[in-house]
Formats: C-alpha cells, structure tokens, sequence
C-alpha cells in the first residue's frame, strides 16, 4: 500500500496565506515612488466637480501630454452650463472630431461654479469671457491660446468646420511649426 502526502489543516492553511501573501504584496522597495506613480495610468477629467484640485488635474495633465506627445485643453465651465453640455454631446456625435481632439489634446475639465470659482487658479489666465472656454497649454504647461468658444459656434450647437481648424491649428504639430 502506498503512502500519501497529507498537510495538516493548520499546515495547509499557513501555505494558503503565504500565497494569497505573495500575490498582494507591494512592490518591492528598491522602486522608487516616484517611478510607480509615472507608471500609473493617467486618469482624465472628464466632469466639472468643484471638489476637484483643479491645479493638480491640470500638473498630471501637463505631465501625461509631455509622456504623450500632445497639447492640453482646459475647459472652463460647469454643470450649470448649457454650452457646455451641447459641447460635451457635440464631440460624443462627432467622432472623427473627438478622435482629432483626443489624437492631439490632453482634455482636462475645470469648474467655475458658485461652489468653486477656481479663482486663485483662472487668475493666471486671459480673462474668460464667456462659457465653456478653452485655454491650450503646451506640453510643459505654457498658454498657447484662449478661445472663445462663442466663436465655434453656429446656431445651437458648434460649426463643423471651425471647431476642426480650431483643434488643427493648436495640435501640438501645428503649434510646433507655427513656433519655428
């Protein structure tokens, strides 16, 4: 008769947590926090949320348009704003438009609202005369352009045709070539 191998049951359960130990464990310490952190996925700002730091959104959005090789696109407004919504659906209809924006553009979200004005923050910027409006900054975070989005407009949505040569021309290629 043959023998078998048996654990015994505090045994077993021991070997158990040192497994289920070793698939949760942190990253080893010899990777420096700073490493796991580039390494983490940008996550973009997609809703105006006035509880949101809007200074540490736009830094992580510099940083992932640097990694990327894209401009950033501020946009200033809120909840409240209808133009903002009739954007937001704009882009959603239009997806050779939204694949050209996010192609190019780093989008971040920033909320002016009675509950968070941004003012420390808008203040470093041309005055918004109007919502949405949109600032591009360049990958290193330096304001490129301010546009009015009242100037894309036609009708009660956006124009087709301004709205794509207003995202071509601030591509980061354009801007670029423009620069030189």
């Amino acid at each position: 008769m043959k023998k078998r191998f048996q654990l015994q049951p505090a045994t077993a359960f021991a070997v158990a947590l040192l497994v289920v130990g070793c698939l949760y464990a942190p990253a080893s310490p010899t990777v420096s926090a700073g490493a796991r952190q580039q390494a983490a996925k940008y996550v973009p700002v997609n809703e105006y949320d006035p509880r949101r730091d809007a200074a540490t959104d736009i830094a992580q959005a510099v940083a992932e348009a640097r990694r990327a090789g894209r401009n950033v696109l501020l946009e200033v407004g809120g909840k409240w704003c209808v133009w903002c919504r009739i954007m937001d659906n704009y882009f959603e209809k239009h997806a050779d438009i939204m694949q050209l924006r996010d192609e190019n553009f780093v989008t971040v979200k920033i909320n002016f609202s009675p509950d968070n004005e941004n003012k420390a923050l808008l203040s470093k910027y041309p005055e918004i005369p109007g919502y949405p409006h949109i600032f591009v900054l360049d990958a290193e975070g330096k304001l490129l352009h301010s546009q009015n989005t009242g100037d894309l407009e036609a009708g009660k949505s956006y124009d087709r045709e301004k709205m794509i040569g207003f995202l071509k021309q601030w591509s980061p290629k354009q801007a670029g070539a423009d620069a030189k």
